[in-house]
């Protein structure tokens, strides 16, 4: 029987079109609520009356060559508990998720993810009536050599 659902891995490589991320390492966590992606120089901007956000990335782990400067709207501010019980005020985001040929509007706050190790985490909210994990398993929708991620970010 198929299944409506979406099934992924514990960790998937995912894209997020309009940050100009083709590819970006993400871990599939049910226990967290949010979805965070790892950013740093936050800078709150308004351009025309409207509120954005302007930050850098590096979309790969332990690779700091690989930068990518944003501007996005800012969606919303919220207080979010970190993993280790600290609460932060974190600006958020709306983004097009892509997994395989499936694709949806999330919400992505901006954080440091420097000690984390996955650059991004999609948490239960974008996960919703949308994807069932098999946690026994990763990388369900391909597999990403070290080769074709230095050709995609080159």
């Amino acid at each position: 029987m198929d299944s409506p659902f979406l099934i992924v891995g514990w960790k998937e490589w995912v894209a997020l079109p309009e940050l100009d991320l083709p590819i970006i390492k993400a871990k599939i966590d049910t226990g967290a609520a949010t979805s965070s992606l790892h950013a740093y120089n936050i800078k709150y901007v308004s351009i025309k009356g409207i509120s954005y956000v302007r930050y850098n990335l590096h979309p790969l782990q332990r690779n700091k060559k690989v930068i990518r400067s944003c501007l996005s709207k800012l969606h919303d501010k919220r207080i979010v508990k970190s993993s280790s019980g600290e609460t932060e005020k974190r600006p958020v985001i709306m983004v097009t998720l892509k997994i395989g040929i499936f694709e949806w509007e999330i919400e992505l706050n901006l954080t440091n993810r420097d000690s984390m190790g996955m650059r991004m985490l999609i948490g239960r909210e974008a996960l919703s009536g949308k994807i069932l994990v098999n946690s026994a398993h990763k990388f369900l929708h391909g597999k990403m050599s070290s080769k074709q991620i230095k050709e995609i970010y080159k």
